[in-house]
């Protein structure tokens, strides 16, 4: 075991997502298609006498340092489960990339890649499926942020397909955020309330991708106006695919190219600079 250990969290997209009905718990019944892109937040780890988080980077304002962070919360829960003699106390700095409360996974990436740290240094005999299951107290998503590659999520999100058809890894992708947080709750409240159906047929296709849609992108567009004008000038940039992911605000255009990727991030900073950009390509 080193003595320093490192994990990202992978920026998590929702490449479509259909709201299928609203449940009494308050959750909603979803399908969506989640994508990570290969860049995201830092942690470091080093085994302490007790826990403690730094939290440090561009997006580290205003994050609690303490227990309830999802970071140590995760830490609790798999020590809960296996003891201290397994899940000795860390030291942990979390240095955030990542705009927060900003639709690209957030939190539940940073405690999936806390989670997979501890399984690789402490609990190798953990699978995927297992480890998602211990935390997923901690968020719907959490689940495909473990995993963390392309995979259908339907549930509440939770329960994941795998969708090896579409063969998307690889591909440039470039997100844009105009720095302007928008809260999950409320997006999902303002749910219109109409099916408007089903994600995908069998098998996925990439043509059923660009037919699909995200069904919160207008209750969070009345909360962020920005959203229109980040996929009104991604559409014009020569992408395949530009559209919000989960609840907003973040937008991400899909290339055919690495090159037509970077001249289009290079436009909108040019035209946009106070706008968070991420270039990078799909896992």
């Amino acid at each position: 075991m080193s003595a320093v250990m490192e994990e990202t969290g992978w920026a998590k997209i929702n490449l479509a997502l259909h709201v299928r009905a609203r449940r009494n718990d308050g959750y909603h019944e979803i399908e969506t298609l989640f994508a990570f892109v290969d860049g995201g937040d830092g942690i470091v780890a080093e085994v302490a006498d007790a826990d403690r988080l730094t939290i440090e980077g561009e997006f580290a304002k205003g994050l609690s340092d303490g227990a309830d962070n999802l970071v140590m919360q995760v830490l609790a829960l798999l020590r809960a489960r296996y003891g201290t003699d397994r899940v000795p106390p860390l030291a942990v700095t979390l240095t955030k990339h990542l705009p927060v409360a900003a639709g690209i996974g957030g939190g539940s990436a940073d405690a999936a890649a806390m989670a997979r740290l501890v399984r690789t240094h402490f609990l190798p005999e953990l699978g995927d499926a297992v480890l998602a299951r211990i935390i997923s107290p901690l968020g719907a998503d959490i689940a495909a942020c473990v995993a963390s590659t392309t995979c259908l999520g339907v549930g509440v999100g939770e329960e994941l397909r795998a969708v090896p058809e579409l063969r998307l890894g690889g591909t440039p992708v470039l997100l844009v955020n105009p720095r302007q947080p928008v809260a999950t709750g409320p997006v999902f409240a303002a749910w219109d309330g109409i099916d408007r159906g089903e994600l995908f047929g069998d098998p996925a296709g990439r043509a059923q991708l660009l037919a699909a849609r995200n069904d919160l992108q207008r209750p969070a567009t009345a909360q962020c106006p920005a959203i229109t004008d980040m996929l009104t000038e991604l559409g014009a940039l020569g992408p395949w695919l530009a559209r919000m992911s989960g609840s907003g605000a973040t937008c991400f255009a899909l290339f055919d190219a690495a090159a037509t990727r970077d001249a289009a991030g290079v436009r909108l900073a040019q035209s946009h600079p106070h706008w968070w950009y991420m270039a990078g390509a799909l896992r």
